[in-house]
């Protein structure tokens, strides 16, 4: 498998380095992991106060924006 260089270069951003027996899937699902666990440390921090409700909106679509990969298909990543 040969990744697209902006694919590969976007996952190691996120912390996420392809291995020999990694799949386009198996890596978009380690991405979904990661994005999951992205929105649950926002929401706890929201729910700690942290975040004022005011801001919480904007700061849950940065997040969403730093993921675009998760709207390209797995079967796009390749080349």
């Amino acid at each position: 498998m040969r990744l697209r260089p902006a694919i590969a270069a976007d996952l190691t951003r996120h912390g996420i380095d392809a291995g020999p027996d990694d799949t386009p899937e198996t890596l978009r699902e380690r991405l979904n992991d990661r994005y999951l666990e992205d929105v649950r440390r926002l929401k706890a921090l929201r729910t700690a106060g942290a975040i004022p409700l005011r801001e919480y909106a904007a700061r849950v679509q940065v997040l969403k924006e730093s993921y675009p990969l998760l709207g390209l298909p797995a079967r796009l990543w390749v080349e």
